[in-house]
């Protein structure tokens, strides 16, 4: 478990990241400050990375309390916002990384799309991996974590509050044509 004011740091310090900033076409606009980019409205760029295990199960992970959109929910996908001079693949690279640990995988791009919630705006790349390995966690933003059968998760998704913005990459991943 983290330490309260070490997840406070983490919160400010995260807030104070320089962002990719777009348009509604997904052009690039600049770079701005996560927070400003949060509290104008204005539209980021956000990865997801689904983390398959080879049985086939899905890593789900509960977020922290001080995380500023979506606290203490449920995610389906490692992800996160794409700093100022990142690709979207270096960016799901960099999240999966740093949020469960897991490095050197290959990522499958799967979909790009535009995803709008209350103080959420962003274009969205979703990728997959598979990995069978430990998981490391980030413990300023990931409180705990577990690999679930499909359709346990699909159960979970209808009772437990998961985050909109990941479960629009899950739901997009699951209808595509295979």
């Amino acid at each position: 478990m983290v330490d309260a004011s070490n997840e406070a740091a983490h919160r400010a310090a995260s807030d104070a990241e320089t962002i990719a900033w777009v348009d509604e076409q997904d052009n690039l606009l600049g770079a701005l400050v996560r927070r400003d980019l949060r509290e104008r409205g204005l539209i980021g760029r956000g990865t997801y990375i689904l983390l398959f295990n080879s049985a086939g199960e899905l890593c789900v992970h509960q977020r922290t309390e001080s995380k500023a959109i979506y606290p203490a929910y449920w995610d389906v996908a490692a992800g996160g916002m794409v700093a100022a001079g990142e690709t979207y693949a270096e960016s799901a690279a960099r999240e999966l990384e740093e949020e469960l640990g897991v490095a050197g995988v290959e990522l499958t791009a799967h979909d790009h799309f535009y995803f709008e919630d209350t103080g959420n705006r962003l274009w969205c790349s979703a990728f997959s991996a598979v990995w069978d390995g430990p998981l490391r966690l980030q413990p300023e933003e990931v409180q705990r974590a577990h690999f679930l059968p499909m359709d346990v998760v699909l159960r979970e998704i209808k009772e437990k509050p998961y985050c909109p913005d990941s479960l629009a990459a899950l739901q997009r991943y699951l209808k595509r044509p295979l």
